[in-house]
């Protein structure tokens, strides 16, 4: 354990202020609740909520070679993108195991910003800086406030307050503005499965966009949000978070992460290795697993196939919009199909379970 003190976003007196419980996240102090974590996940899927999420790493990528060396360490087809665009990925190790899930952004021709999970900033920016060195690379960080607004009001609460008419922003496209008076880039992103943004801005002019969406959103039930439902939400969608699910000892491809993998653009980091692993098939996959027995499932704990070790929890809590303990578990290849009975050891003893299809609750995010 580290004994260096936690970082701390733009945001970390108005949480303080708010009465949020504050934990260590990623070698950040980070609010973990406000009101309750119940609460909070019913706030998102109900109205609109915020989260501070200042404590990602966002590094900007340019020059003529940009394009080249982001598609020489990223998974997905970077050429695909149009400015204006995102685009979900991974940095993988050479034997195809994940360094980290990412974001690329297409700025301008040879511009792009990756917005990469806190937990990893240094190391992938030891990683991109070291693989990637024919462009240039710049850590903006620190620099950098990120919050994220999400929920079925979202979209009506930044466009009261937006420059712009943000509805014409697509999912997954982002364009430049002004919020509440705030330069920002308004990305229509999310990691809740429910329609939102998040807004990129200057850190020193983070404060004053989270208190006029504070106050504008009154009306709306607007609360801020906390690390707890946040992950309760993300694993509603089986979105995977680093750390838990995916990691150095995971590949892409078990972690049902195969459609940015892109191995016809040509060559990249783990290109081989996942390749191969394709060809030969992957010896377990990561699942949604809906307890039968009441209890919850948490990371590492064993599953079990009668009585036999078949595979391990990654994820697990109760999930309080489908009303039901819900986890995320790789399980044997031969067992992952949907329906298939299991059982998850929980303090000695085996309490049933079953592969379910994913998402657990259906995604409202805007596609068109």
């Amino acid at each position: 354990m580290s004994d260096a003190p936690l970082k701390r976003t733009p945001l970390h007196a108005a949480h303080v202020a708010a009465g949020a419980r504050m934990v260590p996240f990623g070698g950040w102090d980070m609010p973990v609740q406000y009101r309750g974590i119940l609460e909070e996940h019913r706030t998102v899927r109900g109205a609109v909520g915020l989260f501070d999420v200042s404590h990602m790493g966002e590094f900007e990528c340019e020059g003529a070679a940009a394009l080249a060396a982001l598609q020489s360490v990223t998974t997905n087809d970077v050429a695909a993108l149009k400015i204006g665009q995102v685009q979900y990925s991974v940095f993988c190790y050479p034997n195809g195991t994940i360094v980290d899930d990412l974001t690329v952004y297409r700025l301008a021709p040879d511009r792009y910003m990756v917005t990469v999970n806190a937990s990893n900033l240094d190391k992938d920016y030891a990683w991109v800086t070291d693989h990637a060195t024919s462009a240039r690379w710049r850590n903006v960080s620190d620099e950098t406030g990120l919050i994220a607004v999400q929920g079925p009001k979202a979209e009506a609460l930044v466009g009261r307050l937006a420059d712009r008419d943000v509805t014409k922003i697509g999912y997954y496209r982002f364009a430049r503005g002004a919020v509440a008076g705030v330069a920002a880039l308004i990305s229509r992103t999310g990691y809740t499965g429910e329609d939102g943004f998040e807004l990129y801005t200057a850190a020193a002019d983070t404060p004053r966009l989270w208190a006029a969406l504070l106050d504008t959103g009154r009306a709306d039930g607007v609360a801020p949000i906390g690390l707890g439902a946040r992950d309760t939400l993300r694993l509603e969608m089986k979105y995977v978070l680093y750390g838990n699910d995916i990691d150095d000892t995971t590949n892409a491809l078990e972690a049902g992460l195969g459609w940015v993998v892109k191995p016809a653009k040509g060559d990249f980091v783990g290109r081989d290795a996942l390749e191969k692993i394709r060809a030969e098939g992957v010896r377990r996959r990561l699942v949604g697993i809906e307890m039968v027995d009441k209890a919850i499932a948490r990371h590492g704990y064993p599953v079990q196939k009668d009585g036999r070790a078949v595979g391990i929890v990654t994820s697990g809590s109760y999930g309080p919009s489908v009303d039901k303990y819900i986890a995320m578990a790789y399980v044997e290849t031969a067992l992952a199909s949907v329906g298939t009975e299991l059982a998850v050891e929980i303090r000695g003893q085996a309490k049933a379970a079953r592969v379910v299809r994913t998402p657990f609750h259906p995604s409202r995010v805007k596609k068109a």
